[in-house]
């Protein structure tokens, strides 16, 4: 058994449109800004025309699946109080696990000032790309079923301090939602002639479930898109930065940022942030990414419990015991050197071995961080167990 594509998977990633992704940022941009404070009556101007433009988006793509809605919320943002809405689309699983996978950005804008709601504010990379990305995936995805229940966000008000996905996350688990994975993508439209890469912000320590989330995309990115290299960083954000997926990651979920290799800090918060400098095929790239990972994310088995291990009388061995799962066709299991940065070679056992294998040549002097995903019969790989760690104390 190995890891392989599965060419449903890869049949939805090249359906991934180029032409989309480019109506989609120039109609966001259109709206002229999206910040916080901005004109909520107009038609065709403001945060208002742009929320409502975006959740009816969601309807028109989708043919029935998604179930969409508001999420709202009150603001108080330097003594100003403000009504804020984030657009929520959710598409059912239809597996007995509870728990949801959500993809999000933020849909605001903002000039320099950042409380400023006249001033133009095309927004269209931060994060006019990034809604884009939603809408396309959210237009290629519910075209199926899923095992797992997707959840495509669109945030309002990160640009002040992340209030919509703190108000959403904190509201949703008291209603006692469950989030396994949540992924954010933040400015990734990219511009001519930057680094074909994409950074992956998530924070330490070495074995976070946020930190083993960036190294699952970075495993199937390797299948699935092997042009767009995936860069790791050690980090929440970029220094003195911030988005949504911080607020996912302070309640406990495994979350990571998107971000493009270079990014435009001219233009950046200004009426400069315009469709025209978006490389549109890099773009594309990134919300490739995003699918291949979400698809195995959300069509393989649920993601094995944490796995107990024990020392064999052999040095270099161990004996590694998890519950199987009877909708798992095998198992990949993962024993990455403590500190190494992406997964190593993956070890694989097929489900009538699984439950209680032993492995005997591993290095006895080497501190390992184990853990496994489950892989069903079209090769779809579950997300990684939490890790736990084997061998001598670091």
């Amino acid at each position: 058994m190995a890891l392989a594509v599965d060419p449903e998977i890869e049949a939805m990633v090249n359906a991934v449109s180029e032409q989309q992704l480019l109506a989609y940022v120039r109609t966001l941009e259109n709206f002229g800004t999206r910040n916080t404070f901005s004109e909520t009556q107009q038609e065709n101007f403001g945060i208002g025309a742009a929320r409502r433009w975006i959740h009816d988006e969601f309807l028109r793509v989708n043919a029935g699946a998604l179930q969409v809605g508001y999420d709202d919320f009150p603001a108080t943002i330097d003594g100003r109080v403000t009504n804020q809405r984030n657009v929520i689309a959710t598409l059912p699983g239809i597996g007995d696990h509870p728990g949801a996978i959500v993809l999000m950005a933020h849909y605001d804008s903002r000039p320099d000032d950042v409380n400023d709601g006249s001033s133009p504010a095309p927004g269209a990379d931060d994060n006019g790309s990034g809604v884009a990305l939603l809408l396309e995936l959210a237009r290629v995805m519910s075209s199926r079923p899923w095992n797992n229940t997707i959840i495509f966000a669109a945030f309002s008000a990160e640009e002040q301090g992340t209030y919509g996905s703190r108000h959403y996350v904190q509201n949703s688990m008291l209603d006692g939602k469950i989030f396994d994975f949540a992924i954010d993508n933040d400015i990734v439209g990219g511009r001519n002639g930057i680094t074909q890469s994409i950074r992956i912000f998530s924070p330490e320590p070495d074995t976070s479930t946020s930190r083993h989330l960036a190294r699952y995309l970075d495993l199937v990115g390797g299948l699935y898109l092997p042009t767009l290299r995936v860069d790791i960083i050690n980090s929440l954000d970029r220094a003195g930065r911030y988005s949504d997926h911080r607020e996912f990651i302070n309640a406990g979920v495994p979350s990571i940022r998107l971000t493009e290799s270079e990014e435009d800090r001219v233009n950046q918060h200004s009426g400069g942030d315009t469709s025209d400098k978006i490389d549109y095929a890099y773009l594309r790239q990134v919300a490739q990414l995003n699918l291949a990972a979400i698809a195995n994310l959300a069509g393989a088995p649920a993601s094995p419990g944490v796995p107990t291990v024990a020392p064999m009388s052999d040095p270099s061995g161990y004996i590694i015991s998890w519950l199987p799962n009877p909708q798992a066709a095998g198992y990949a299991i993962s024993f990455r050197p403590l500190g190494s940065e992406k997964l190593p070679p993956l070890r694989f056992v097929s489900a009538a071995e699984a439950g209680n294998v032993a492995f005997t040549d591993l290095d006895p002097q080497t501190t390992y961080a184990l853990s496994l995903a489950a892989i069903d019969a079209n090769g779809r790989l579950s997300g990684f167990s939490p890790e736990v760690l084997a061998g001598p104390s670091p």
